[in-house]
């Protein structure tokens, strides 16, 4: 297939994919499928091998959110039934990334529910971020604590977090429809100041929300802008007690798709399999690999995830490694560069969803697990 051909070859010279190509690949067929996953995975071998990233995540503080993003079960005004608790104390946390660490991940995720941190929150977190890098020689930790407020990045830089989350989500002309008590200009502020601190920035989406294949390529490109280090893919976890949790409009081949667009788009950056992998690419998930250099170990914030055992086979089965603390995960050209270190303001970012080709399947709502165990709990956590 020529576009294939041509998407390999910009992706090997780091070259962006242009709106159209990014649209045709969302278009292709069901019996096409293979060829574009193969052809993905030539990108992804070329900058990471045949290496997987793993990540842990701790919910630092669950639910009793302020802010309304449809999406999300700890939202304001969320029915779902997920836990519910006000923040870990540091000695806490560390214990439970060690579970994610001991079971071979690399990075940390330190994430708490809320619009942003107060200063005193960014104090609780900072001696928490301490507490693991003392406690762990060579793990990586990324907050992500909401919007930032100006010097937040810079405490929590100099406390040694590495890396700042906050997702895009969707594209800007559909934000308010999915959130109304923040903008999406409020969350590209914050990139940029994690940026200016120093810290490497990541910012992806979420699939699966209703959006347009058009409104995914504008948070393509936008991201791009952004220049992320790294792009968590998330697919919508359709909780009960939220307002899309009737939107179950993804299939495994339309998932595969959309991180195989994402490669393209992004040939060298950290692409992450983040949120819905196990609801929606089910079986499908070793193929993923071939897509993706990153994905989560066990649990997620409030849903439970595969186990963390599972997620180890599956890596090996597929004929995949486990990265050590010894790689530095991005291609050398890229390490304390961004994408904006790329020859011709190559690209970045996550990729456009779009149409399948195929009706979406049907329902699976038992596939939604609220996670009982881990952080906030008296139960062992899944790593």
């Amino acid at each position: 297939m020529d576009l294939l051909n041509t998407l390999v070859d910009k992706g090997l010279r780091r070259e962006t994919p242009t709106r159209a190509e990014a649209l045709a690949v969302l278009a292709t067929s069901d019996d096409d499928l293979l060829d574009v996953v193969a052809a993905a995975g030539r990108v992804r071998r070329h900058w990471f091998g045949r290496r997987v990233k793993l990540n842990y995540l701790v919910n630092l503080k669950s639910g009793l959110c302020p802010e309304d993003c449809s999406y999300c079960s700890q939202r304001l005004g969320s029915r779902a039934d997920i836990l519910k608790y006000t923040w870990l104390k540091p000695d806490e946390a560390s214990q439970a990334a060690a579970a994610g660490l001991a079971g071979g991940a690399k990075r940390v995720c330190l994430v708490a529910s809320g619009r942003g941190p107060t200063d005193r929150d960014v104090d609780r977190v900072s001696d928490t971020i301490k507490a693991i890098k003392e406690q762990n020689e060579g793990v990586e930790v990324c907050a992500c604590l909401g919007l930032l407020s100006d010097g937040q990045a810079e405490r929590l830089r100099e406390a040694g977090a590495d890396a700042y989350n906050h997702n895009l989500n969707t594209s800007e002309s559909t934000y308010g429809d999915i959130t109304t008590t923040h903008t999406y200009a409020d969350r590209v502020d914050t990139v940029h100041k994690a940026h200016a601190a120093g810290l490497s920035a990541c910012s992806g989406l979420i699939a699966g929300m209703g959006e347009s294949d058009e409104d995914l390529v504008d948070v393509v490109f936008a991201l791009r802008e952004l220049d992320p280090d790294s792009v968590p893919v998330n697919f919508l976890i359709p909780f009960e007690g939220t307002p899309l949790a009737k939107e179950w409009n993804l299939t495994p081949q339309r998932c595969l798709r959309i991180l195989a667009m994402v490669r393209f788009v992004c040939p060298d950056v950290e692409v992450r399999i983040a949120g819905g992998r196990e609801v929606h690419l089910r079986t499908m998930q070793p193929l993923a690999l071939h897509l993706a250099n990153s994905i989560f170990l066990g649990d997620y914030l409030t849903s439970e995830g595969q186990a963390g055992r599972a997620d180890l086979e599956m890596i090996a089965d597929a004929g995949f490694e486990v990265e050590g603390t010894d790689r530095v995960t991005l291609p050398e050209h890229r390490v304390g560069g961004g994408c904006g270190s790329h020859e011709g303001g190559g690209a970045c970012g996550p990729a456009a969803a779009g149409s399948c080709g195929s009706a979406a399947d049907e329902p699976r709502p038992d596939l939604v697990a609220v996670r009982r165990r881990g952080a906030g709990t008296d139960l062992a956590p899944n790593a």
